[in-house]
């Protein structure tokens, strides 16, 4: 089916650059405003701050004046104890299993003990998305060309570590020896459950029952949720899979999920990867995956009532009603923006029933109107054109095919969304949108006013009423991003030479509702990724900030800051991409002439103490 109008073709007038800040004006006039940064004469002044970092691109990382930026672990450090120190020309599949992965994405802190409010001491859970063998191996192998033993070295790397942390002195550090250090990798146990549980199309090699299934991989963002688990969205799956996905029973799903990457050479070595010897594998990923970090024995579940798709992430709300609202993206141009609505409620002191509020509940998929509404639009099975006419014979069939659904029901393609995330502070959604260089010159108008758009931009939208379960909300554009010298952009007027960025993809927010924002493409622009800071309201709204810029090659991910704001984590994902493992374009973060560059978790702290960004 013809997909419906693209978000950019919505909007029927061309934004202009006064009319998005007059609009800034109007909103932060009536905004409620979070006390974090008051003058004695009572009159606002900014909660951020801190010093600009400026633009540049070189090989170390850089923090705003009067920060610390400390490398807490990087691939091959060990998580348990009694491990030498990491050896990259003594790689095997059995000590990469004991080491953090490659390429950290996300990241989750979860305080210790369990339920506690803890900012210097917990468990960090981080997403390894992707290999990158030709900064791993001497020689540089390419991904697809791999022999066995890198391989299995390969999809060792891959998966989460759960390691414990503690502030200790003046640095954090990692526990070894703690009982809840783990790695999670693409041959760890787990379950399916959900609508899609138990389908005859999930009953492969390695699950009879189409419920019992193994690891996770291509772990791209995630989210925690109040009874302190972690979600991990699978993204770029279908780059692991061999064969001639036209000559499996699954040739419609998948082509419409784009299962021709041929990135890995997995499939070469292992049937699993091969779609012509195990034509229904790819159906097993592409989920939500709910992981208990607080016990190392659980198995992790497979959420396939929140649909299959390349999640981005997942972010959770608890609404009035105590219904857990899950916000999730589908990371590819033209897809689609989603929510789940819980069946059941959050119960604050019954945790064991909390472990299964995300296995039933409503889907829905967003249409944006060029009004400013945003309609909810559910996917269920029997309703609609969801029906068996159109190839849906369950509510199985309805995750299993979640896209072919949202384009069934008229859902708005949108400029690959990423990170989808609620301001804890104002309970507004801001979701970000990497960029749509295919959009084409006549598609520009007042939501993309770009052709061949390279920045991308920054949707905001929230329910009138505060109730997130409404199928009815509003929506409005946070910012354009860009380089205002070279696109049309919207920012505040005050924004510095410093303050533009392109390409959001991740966010996080402190507890005074700034949005902090990391980036995965600047380097396109000619400037090094990082994270920019701003305030979501008021008269310093898209005043963005440049707090932090990555060394050469590497894009900023999984912003996380600690319950006090005192610390902020962050990754710094694949530094020195585009060269080589024997000629690196950094050695960060070692600078050590026999390692390569190590992707690895930076925690941030002020030198002085206090809340990071004042």
């Amino acid at each position: 089916m013809k997909k419906a109008d693209h978000f950019a073709t919505l909007v029927p007038q061309l934004l202009s650059r006064r009319g998005f800040l007059k609009s800034v004006s109007a909103l932060g006039a009536s905004a409620t405003l979070p006390a974090c940064a008051v003058n004695p004469d009572k009159t606002r002044s900014s909660s951020l701050g801190f010093v600009e970092v400026e633009h540049g691109l070189d090989d170390t990382l850089s923090v705003s004046p009067g920060y610390k930026a400390e490398t807490l672990i990087g691939w091959g450090d060990p998580i348990f104890d009694g491990l030498a120190p990491f050896d990259p020309s003594k790689q095997s599949e059995a000590e990469q299993l004991k080491r953090f992965g490659y390429n950290n994405d996300y990241i989750g802190y979860v305080p210790l003990p369990p339920g506690s409010a803890s900012s210097d001491h917990g468990l960090l859970v981080v997403n390894h998305e992707y290999t990158l063998p030709n900064l791993m191996f001497p020689g540089s192998p390419a991904s697809n060309s791999l022999n066995e033993e890198q391989v299995a070295i390969d999809i060792a790397a891959h998966g989460l570590s759960i390691v414990e942390i503690e502030h200790k002195g003046q640095s954090w550090q990692t526990v070894l020896g703690s009982k809840y250090n783990r790695r999670i990798t693409p041959n760890t146990p787990m379950r399916l459950v959900g609508s899609a549980a138990g389908s005859e199309r999930l009953q492969t090699a390695i699950s009879a029952d189409g419920i019992h299934t193994l690891g996770t991989y291509g772990n791209c963002a995630g989210g925690v949720t109040p009874w302190g688990t972690i979600l991990t969205g699978e993204e770029n799956v279908d780059n692991y899979f061999s064969g001639d996905y036209k000559a499996t029973p699954e040739a419609e799903n998948y082509d419409r999920f784009g299962m021709d990457g041929r990135w890995k050479n997995w499939g070469e070595h292992h049937h699993r990867w091969n779609m012509n010897k195990s034509p229904r594998e790819p159906l097993h990923v592409g989920w939500i995956v709910e992981i208990d970090p607080y016990d190392p024995d659980s198995t992790p579940k497979k959420l396939t009532g929140l649909g299959r798709f390349k999640h981005e992430g997942c972010n959770v709300y608890v609404n009035s009603d105590s219904r857990i609202v899950a916000y999730t993206g589908d990371d590819q141009s033209d897809e689609y923006v989603y929510k789940f609505v819980s069946k059941n409620a959050y119960q604050p002191e019954n945790r064991e029933a909390n472990l299964s509020l995300l296995d039933e509940g409503t889907l829905y998929v967003a249409q944006f109107e060029a009004n400013g509404v945003l309609n909810w639009l559910p996917l269920i099975y029997g309703q609609g054109a969801i029906t068996s006419a159109n190839g849906f014979n369950s509510q199985a069939d309805v995750s299993l095919d979640c896209r072919k659904a949202a384009d069934l029901v008229g859902a708005t393609p949108m400029d690959r969304p990423e990170d989808v995330d609620v301001n804890p502070v104002n309970g507004r959604v801001y979701m970000m949108l990497t960029k749509n260089p295919g959009r084409q010159p006549e598609e520009t108008d007042p939501a993309n006013p770009r052709s061949f758009n390279t920045s991308g931009q920054i949707v905001e939208f929230w329910p009138e009423n505060g109730d997130h379960t409404s199928s009815t909300f509003h929506w409005d554009m946070f910012l354009l991003a860009g380089n205002p010298n070279e696109a049309v952009t919207s920012y505040h007027p005050d924004i510095s030479e410093n303050g533009w960025l392109a390409c959001p993809d991740n966010c996080a927010f402190d507890s005074c509702g700034n949005i902090w924002i990391a980036t995965d493409g600047a380097e396109d622009h000619g400037v090094a990724d990082g994270i920019w800071a701003s305030e979501v309201s008021g008269r310093h709204r898209g005043l963005t900030k440049r707090f932090l810029r990555t060394p050469i090659g590497a894009e900023l991910c999984g912003p996380f800051f600690t319950p006090n704001d005192e610390s902020l984590f962050v990754s710094v994902q694949h530094p020195g991409s585009g060269s080589s493992f024997d000629s690196p374009a950094t050695r960060w973060p070692d600078f050590d002439p026999t390692m390569p560059p190590r992707p690895s978790v930076v925690v941030i702290t002020k030198e002085d103490g206090g809340r990071v960004g004042s």
